[in-house]
């Protein structure tokens, strides 16, 4: 104990400025400052809770915001064993001190804690949905109600793709074990998906939103791009490879925005194949063998299913029903994102909250449709407070608005069909920027009649 008092005391006396921390920046040598002391944060690195991306990304900074947006009070006792010294030239924004006002006034009032019994009728609703489409396919014989079950089970896949998305970001249960029963239950086992590799994937995400770099949600060359920046063939960070930019790949952007919705219709199929390209991979996942076990418990039971189909015509309709239904979701995805503000490069931690509303769009819907859109309507809300019940980011909202309009910083939303409009004309956008790089992909006369412009 008393070597420890002696190590705090050295370190309360060690002055560090910026430009030190930022020459700490790598997984072998790792410092971060919060709330004006620096922290050594190497050996942590693999054992954090929230994975290594977190804070590889923002290695080497002050990552105050991201860390009161993303820990709750208890994890601040932690910190002490890793301090090292003290930030010289430490200063907080008028924005940051307003945003860390509001996180420290909805934690006193008890938001982050009362989640309401939105998980509990979202099971109830899902089990509801598998019942049906399992008794419509064993127990009709009608064509047209197995093409039915085949969407509802679509439409159960979203509904355990909310509860999966929560339990990402807060405990859904009362216990932990419990929440890990249910993340495991209605991600890997119901719907194929590795709740590891969502929660890895969409850390990443919130930590280095809307950065063409770093931010996974915005790499699918060579499928889409939404930026002509990607047309230099930048690195991604989270896959650790080049985005290649080349023929196919412009090829296939040139008619990005007529492709868009029918891949989302299968967007389904990456999901699984990244799900067990981790799994397999020798990156570090908690849990790895229950991950596996969920997943094969999946492609156990809906393969079985599909097979009591009486032919192979309903069998393949009732797969690509339940694809393209649940690409619903995979569509919600992209409306928050693809039609804001990108940028190149690191995230920076000192400009949390303006990256995080310049990076995300609302969409505009009455609270009876709450349910449909699973907190992805407050996306803004929803990026700043991502450990906030989904049951209160509608009641929060005005205290983002008026944040926003004081330091007059753009609170994006539109209505769903007008975030479809948006997002179709940033990728029209992007495709004739691409038909406009090197020699012209075959072009026909439907194409030149539909994207004539100028």
């Amino acid at each position: 104990m008393a070597m420890e008092d002696e190590k705090m005391a050295a370190a309360a006396e060690r002055h560090i400025t910026s430009d030190e921390l930022l020459k700490h920046n790598q997984p072998s040598d790792l410092w971060i400052s919060i709330q004006g002391k620096v922290y050594d944060v190497t050996d942590w690195l693999h054992s954090h809770p929230g994975g290594d991306i977190p804070l590889l990304s923002l290695a080497g900074q002050d990552v105050t915001d991201s860390f009161v947006a993303y820990h709750p009070p208890s994890a601040w006792r932690h910190l002490d064993r890793f301090l090292i010294g003290r930030l010289s030239d430490y200063r907080v924004s008028d924005v940051s001190k307003d945003y860390r006002r509001l996180v420290a006034e909805f934690t006193k009032l008890g938001l982050f804690e009362r989640k309401g019994h939105v998980t509990a009728l979202t099971l109830l609703f899902t089990c509801l949905l598998f019942i049906v489409s399992v008794y419509g396919v064993l127990f009709s014989s009608s064509p047209l109600v197995h093409l039915l079950s085949g969407g509802l089970m679509g439409f159960l896949w979203i509904q355990s793709g909310w509860i999966g998305h929560d339990s990402g970001h807060y405990r859904v249960m009362t216990s932990v074990w419990s929440t890990r029963f249910v993340q495991v239950l209605t991600g890997n086992c119901l719907a194929g998906i590795s709740i590891g590799w969502w929660k890895r994937n969409h850390n990443a995400h919130h930590i280095a939103v809307n950065s063409l770099e770093f931010d996974p949600d915005l790499q699918h060359m060579p499928f889409f791009a939404v930026s002509s920046n990607l047309f230099n063939s930048i690195t991604s960070y989270f896959y650790e490879r080049k985005m290649n930019f080349d023929a196919a790949s412009r090829f296939l952007v040139s008619y990005q925005h007529w492709t868009f919705y029918p891949v989302m219709c299968v967007a389904r199929i990456n999901l699984f194949a990244q799900s067990v390209l981790l799994l397999l991979s020798k990156k570090k996942v908690p849990n790895r063998g229950q991950e596996i076990v969920g997943i094969m418990v999946f492609w156990v039971w809906y393969p079985f299913l599909v097979s009591f189909l009486p032919n192979w015509t309903e069998r393949v309709a009732f797969i690509l029903a339940s694809f393209a239904v649940t690409g619903i979701q995979h569509i919600q995805f992209c409306l928050n994102h693809f039609s804001s503000s990108v940028y190149v490069g690191h995230p920076c931690g000192t400009d949390w909250f303006e990256k995080q509303t310049l990076g995300t769009l609302n969409i505009d819907c009455p609270p009876w449709m709450d349910w449909f859109h699973g907190g992805l309507q407050f996306q803004v809300e929803h990026h700043l407070f991502p450990r906030l019940p989904r049951c209160h980011l509608r009641k929060v909202a005005p205290f983002v608005k008026e944040l926003c309009k004081k330091h007059h910083l753009e609170y994006s939303s539109a209505t769903f069909w007008e975030a479809n409009k948006l997002t179709v004309r940033t990728l029209r956008t992007a495709a004739l920027q691409a038909r406009q790089i090197g020699s012209p992909v075959p072009r026909n006369l439907v194409w030149e009649a539909v994207n004539t412009h100028g």
